[in-house]
């Protein structure tokens, strides 16, 4: 018998976002799809992000949630970790998973598309707690 309780009359939840907001931190677009906003979600948020072509986030880390990302379009170069000396990069079908305090900063390497990706945390809260990062401190 499971420990867990379901309540059977709960909504399911439908969101279709009709507007992007801007990241302040990374300063990307983003469309939030499921938080605790727009779903009553409790511990889990999960939202598209565009990286204009030839864009990028600011450098940054998420101090207290995981993040995984599953790319839809486009080519993404992240450089992570002290002073984003590692890099990773990702195109449409990769996942990737980054751990709480990792710092990082992707790129878009395409100078004529736009990337996207569905952004997933675990965390519900859809205004981000994001920490900017100064690579140079740890070079």
């Amino acid at each position: 018998m499971s420990d867990v309780l379901h309540d059977a009359r709960a909504p399911v939840i439908k969101v279709r976002p009709d507007r992007h907001e801007m990241a302040t931190t990374q300063r990307l677009p983003y469309f939030v799809g499921i938080s605790a906003g727009t779903a009553g979600t409790k511990g889990l948020s999960m939202y598209m992000v565009v990286v204009p072509p030839g864009g990028h986030a600011e450098p940054h880390f998420h101090a207290d949630y995981e993040t995984a990302i599953y790319m839809l379009e486009g080519r993404i170069e992240t450089r992570y970790g002290p002073g984003l000396r590692e890099s990773v990069v990702t195109e449409a079908g990769d996942f990737l998973f980054i751990p709480p305090g990792v710092p990082h900063q992707p790129f878009n390497l395409d100078d004529t598309a736009a990337a996207r990706a569905i952004v997933a945390r675990n965390h519900a809260d859809e205004h981000e707690r994001v920490v900017p990062y100064d690579p140079a401190a740890d070079a």
